[in-house]
């Protein structure tokens, strides 16, 4: 069944680099807002006199813990209608129309193979969601690798919090990538990394959220491997 319409109060907004901003919405009709990590809510926003082009979907950022508070994290695209307006516009008090949650790019009910999150941008924050429910719940899980690629050190998202997490959440590795800047860690490509890391091709899942650049290379990469495509799910961005 899908969700109906609900009313979405911003509570806060912070920029979180120079083209990304994060954004806490209280939702007042519901006593708590319980979703799975990796499900998104739907924003109805006054750009465009039919519905459903007035629509953006975007990925909660932040993990169910029984509030009616989620975070989106949006990145502010050239060109981009509903960006340009939530950027422009939208401040602490301002009111969305939402519907959510929805979507079926979750983490498996059993993590009993290695578990490899690839994300672009903004891509992160399903996994960021993901990646803190399994320690808070302490869920049985085998190695997880959060493999993420930007283009320099300014337009990383989360950072700190998941080099952070690497230290607290047993298995959990973090691998940052940059793709057009020399820094202190790995430079290039997410796709190098993960093919590093499953040369030996134990079982394994590999979830993918990001353009569909990235996405496409990355599931074709991933099938020559040897893996299957029940072995990848996919969520995608523009």
């Amino acid at each position: 069944m899908i969700p109906s319409w609900q009313t979405g109060i911003v509570t806060k907004v912070e920029q979180a680099t120079p083209n990304t901003r994060r954004y806490w919405i209280q939702l007042p009709e519901a006593e708590k807002f319980d979703f799975k990590p990796g499900q998104f809510v739907t924003l109805d926003l006054p750009i465009h006199e039919q519905r459903n082009k007035r629509w953006r979907s975007y990925s909660i950022a932040s993990m169910p813990d029984g509030s009616n508070v989620i975070e989106l994290v949006i990145v502010a695209l050239d060109g981009g209608v509903g960006s340009n307006y939530i950027f422009n516009e939208v401040k602490e008090g301002h009111q969305f129309t939402l519907r959510g949650p929805q979507g079926v790019f979750v983490m498996p009910e059993i993590i009993d193979r290695d578990l490899y999150m690839i994300c672009t941008g903004t891509g992160i924050a399903p996994f960021r969601s993901m990646a803190h429910y399994i320690k808070t719940h302490n869920i049985p899980h085998k190695d997880i690798h959060l493999i993420f690629g930007t283009r320099t050190s300014k337009d990383l998202l989360y950072h700190d919090e998941m080099k952070e997490l690497e230290k607290t959440l047993p298995g959990f590795t973090y691998h940052a990538t940059l793709s057009r800047e020399e820094w202190q860690g790995r430079t290039g490509y997410v796709h190098d990394i993960y093919e590093q890391l499953s040369a030996a091709k134990n079982p394994a899942y590999f979830m993918l959220c990001g353009w569909r650049a990235m996405t496409d290379e990355a599931r074709d990469r991933i099938l020559k491997h040897g893996y299957t495509s029940k072995d990848v799910h996919v969520e995608i961005y523009g």
